[in-house]
């Protein structure tokens, strides 16, 4: 039997490479997708990708950090299934590679609005059609700067730390509602927004993985789709390392 058959998912980020791997993943095991996204081209990449592979998938367009626009995303997913399963609220947002004092004042604003603040309101807004439903997996995508704090990467590092303060609070809230929460913190995932990012930014990321390499999109996915599982039973409120040994706590 496939592992999400008959499961709806929501993934914010849903144009991102993380997001389009693991949404082509569930899908070919049985989910529908709502994929959220603010750029056009990315999401409908996505949902092209997906159509392709005869898998039943949706778009939403719109910052993540609108609570106008999660609340499509619910619209979305019970006007077209009746219910929503998993969410994974993988969107993310930095700022420029630069000392705290060197940036701009709303450096933290637009760090929070897409990492945390989305991560609130989707959370928000889906958690009580699982709790009604007696089913549900969430899982957040924060950072290994969420744990150690990347010099430079202030904005980003606090606003990921509280996401997995977020997970962890949530998870004991819904601890009896059949709803798992965890959180995964990978370090450098080779995406684009690697590729396109401050090279000494990248490099000192770099430089803290043991294993002397970025890790995989696709082997981020398989964390995340793990957790996302029904195997996934009796872990909740956790922060799953996907960092090659640089995180381990």
């Amino acid at each position: 039997m496939k592992r999400y058959e008959g499961k709806v998912a929501v993934i914010t980020g849903g144009g991102g490479e993380i997001a389009s791997c693991l949404a082509l993943r569930l899908g070919q095991e049985g989910a529908r997708i709502v994929l959220v996204e603010k750029s056009e081209e990315r999401g409908y990449k996505c949902l092209d990708d997906l159509k392709d592979k005869r898998i039943e998938g949706k778009l939403v367009l719109g910052d993540v950090g609108d609570e106008n626009v999660a609340h499509q995303a619910v619209v979305m997913a019970n006007e077209s299934w009746g219910k929503i399963d998993l969410l994974v609220n993988n969107a993310v947002g930095s700022e420029p590679y630069a000392n705290l004092w060197e940036l701009d004042d709303d450096a933290f604003d637009k760090s929070y609005r897409t990492n945390l603040r989305a991560t609130f309101i989707f959370t928000k807004l889906i958690i009580p059609y699982m709790i009604n439903n007696g089913y549900g997996r969430i899982v957040n995508i924060a950072s290994v700067a969420g744990k150690e704090g990347n010099p430079k990467m202030a904005p980003y590092s606090s606003t990921k730390s509280g996401i997995i303060g977020f997970t962890k609070a949530v998870a004991k809230e819904v601890v009896n509602d059949g709803v798992i929460v965890n959180c995964v913190t990978p370090a450098v995932i080779m995406t684009r927004p690697v590729r396109e990012g401050d090279p000494k930014a990248v490099t000192y990321m770099k430089s803290k993985i043991p294993m002397g390499r970025f890790g995989e999109v696709y082997e981020t996915a398989n964390m995340i789709a793990w957790l996302l599982s029904e195997a996934c039973s009796f872990t909740t409120g956790a922060v799953f390392d996907v960092s090659g040994g640089r995180a381990t706590y």
